[in-house]
């Protein structure tokens, strides 16, 4: 009924079958009513990170081509700060909209579902997810319903079914909240939605909200393993977790909260390809080719490799709309990522002779932190503002977390003062929390290819040196906003 309603208000204001909406929302009720909205009159769904600021927020809403954003109370203030575009509509989630926008309560009023033009079919596009850039600005990724469906109800079948409760503790901008939300609608089980997680909350959430499964990304399992042992560890309704990179702390985890741990490889363009059978005891492993996908692991020029060695994993699956429909508005990058008929993940694998697939390194550029990718592109854009910058890399260097930390290095402009605290602070309002960088190097000159390319390679190598500058040593602890 809220879905109904939320669709007839977009037939209300002219959303026709088809057309982009942007939503930049919190999870929430909301945040959930307007994706269901969206989907129920055919209209296509695209959530915007809430950390968007700046040159980044105006990229994404640019791209997206919309007339209408539903937009978060506490975001409107950024608005202001650039140019909307095709955007003439802007409705306003929260107890007081600000003058000029309508509220949400009000574009709602009277509304009732309108009928579908056509049916939607399942190579319609269901909504766009902006991924992380690696040589360029991020991109919008069209994602058709039959992707969402194989997604979720094909590849996660052996470890949900309509019996369970997922804890979506990810954003619903992010492929990992939206892909396995829909995963249990697909099963007929339930969702249990929390705004994000949350180290000292998740086992009372899991507690309160009854909640069977869960997704364990990246630094979330080191944080509840670092908490203090408690005889309530076991106490709770919590079956199966999604664990996701797999690392040698899993068996630990799984014995001493007694759940069961799979783990997984995806990406927001793909389709979950890779899936471990219960409690995988290979350290690293990211599972098995599931059905319904072929995987391939090959060299620069698309030639398979042998078992064992290391290269590029390219997808593609046996159902056409399975996968990705390309990036939006964004030719060259759809024809870079789907050359020769394979979708290419940037990302190196290998494979052993009994078919489990290993994660290795990103064969990109992309910046992994707290579970979201990093565009280097992006944030070297950013500092190259600065007047005292004259080259900068930025890379991810590892963290006691077991992620990427972003670091910049900086080649300095001649005869210009350089406060790193000072470009920090100046970063702070132009980019979002996860962004900013943590660790500031400042060298003579950056290192490069006889072609004048820069070896980041290098950069890793060395990662933080002594002469290093960390922003948490000096006292700056940037943590993501609260959204209320």
């Amino acid at each position: 009924a809220h879905a109904q309603a939320l669709a007839g208000a977009l037939r209300g204001v002219g959303v026709e079958q088809g057309d982009t909406v942007i939503s930049w929302l919190p999870n929430g009720s909301e945040a959930l009513q307007v994706w269901f909205g969206c989907n129920w009159m055919g209209a296509v769904y695209v959530p915007l990170n809430t950390a968007y600021r700046g040159t980044l927020l105006q990229h994404v809403v640019a791209n997206a081509n919309a007339r209408v954003m539903i937009c978060h109370r506490a975001l409107v203030d950024r608005i202001d700060d650039i140019e909307l575009g095709t955007v003439d509509t802007i409705i306003v989630v929260g107890e007081q909209a600000q003058t000029g926008y309508l509220s949400f309560e009000d574009f709602l009023a009277g509304a009732t579902a309108p009928a579908l033009t056509r049916p939607i079919e399942p190579w319609d596009i269901q909504y766009i997810i902006f991924t992380s850039g690696t040589t360029g600005p991020s991109k919008g990724v069209l994602i058709p319903y039959l992707q969402t469906y194989c997604t979720g109800a094909v590849a996660y079948r052996d470890m949900l079914d309509a019996d369970d409760r997922f804890m979506v503790n990810l954003p619903l901008f992010h492929v990992g909240g939206t892909g396995l939300s829909a995963c249990m609608l697909a099963y007929g089980g339930s969702i249990a939605v929390v705004e994000y997680f949350r180290t000292d909350e998740f086992w009372q959430q899991v507690r309160d909200l009854e909640v069977t499964s869960s997704i364990m990304l990246g630094a979330m399992t080191p944080f509840l393993l670092k908490t203090a042992p408690s005889p309530a560890d076991q106490d709770h309704p919590l079956r199966t977790v999604l664990m996701v990179p797999l690392g040698e702390d899993a068996q630990d985890f799984a014995e001493r909260f007694n759940v069961d741990v799979y783990t997984t490889f995806n990406m927001t363009e793909i389709s979950s390809p890779l899936m471990s059978e219960k409690n995988p005891r290979r350290v690293g492993v990211a599972g098995k080719m599931r059905a319904g996908v072929e995987l391939r692991i090959v060299d620069e020029f698309d030639r398979e490799l042998p078992i064992g060695a290391t290269g590029e994993l390219i997808v593609r699956t046996d159902a056409p709309w399975a996968m990705n429909a390309g990036y939006n508005r964004n030719s060259e990058a759809t024809a870079r990522a789907w050359r020769n008929g394979w979708f290419h993940t940037g990302d190196a694998f290998r494979c052993d002779d009994e078919g489990y697939y290993y994660f290795v390194d990103r064969m990109k550029d992309a910046i992994r932190r707290r579970g979201e990718n990093i565009s280097s592109f992006e944030v070297e854009a950013e500092v190259q503002l600065h007047p005292a910058v004259r080259e900068v890399a930025a890379i991810g260097v590892p963290s006691e977390s077991g992620e990427d930390e972003v670091m910049i290095v900086i080649a300095r402009a001649d005869d210009v003062e350089f406060d790193p605290k000072e470009l920090i602070e100046a970063l702070r309002s132009r980019m979002p929390h996860f962004m900013v960088p943590r660790f500031v190097r400042t060298v003579a000159e950056l290192p490069k290819t006889p072609t004048q390319k820069i070896q980041k390679h290098l950069l890793k190598q060395e990662g933080v040196t002594d002469d290093t500058w960390d922003r948490e040593t000096a006292g700056i602890v940037i943590k993501r906003e609260a959204i209320r």
